[in-house]
């Protein structure tokens, strides 16, 4: 086989596997996501709670759970709403979500996350965080269906 033609075959199995890649995700569908999440720290946190996933009509509920590592100080009781995208079943929410950050809740204060999984699901999620907390650390969210 000549290099050109392992060239143009190799440039043809590039090809298929992207395209195979963004017909998964063209047909990929989104939902609403709330969950309510306690948190607490002293340098090593741990947060938990609960939520839910509305997807194609049908609610299912979730679990949370999760590790701080870092500046960690206090407690708090987040409230967060939002869209899930690119999933194809409601399993697809299920998985470990991880996130870099810093923020300071006194009493009260909004707040705002993007996370994606190792499937793919990518959490727009919004809403309010109250307690006393400060952190500046590397956290880890796992989502289960229950």
């Amino acid at each position: 086989m000549s290099l050109s033609s392992a060239l143009r075959a190799g440039l043809i199995a590039l090809f298929a596997l992207a395209g195979l890649g963004l017909s998964s995700a063209a047909h990929a569908d989104s939902g609403t996501v709330s969950l309510t999440i306690y948190k607490a720290g002293w340098f090593i946190g741990g947060s938990g709670g609960s939520g839910t996933l509305n997807f194609r009509g049908r609610r299912y509920a979730l679990s949370t759970g999760g590790l701080d590592y870092g500046l960690v100080f206090g407690g708090s009781k987040t409230v967060l709403r939002g869209r899930v995208r690119n999933i194809n079943r409601p399993s697809d929410v299920a998985g470990v979500y991880g996130a870099a950050g810093a923020g300071l809740a006194i009493g009260g204060g909004a707040r705002a996350i993007v996370l994606t999984n190792q499937k793919g699901a990518v959490l727009e999620l919004s809403g309010r965080q109250t307690g006393l907390m400060a952190n500046a650390d590397l956290s880890g969210l796992a989502i289960t269906m229950r």
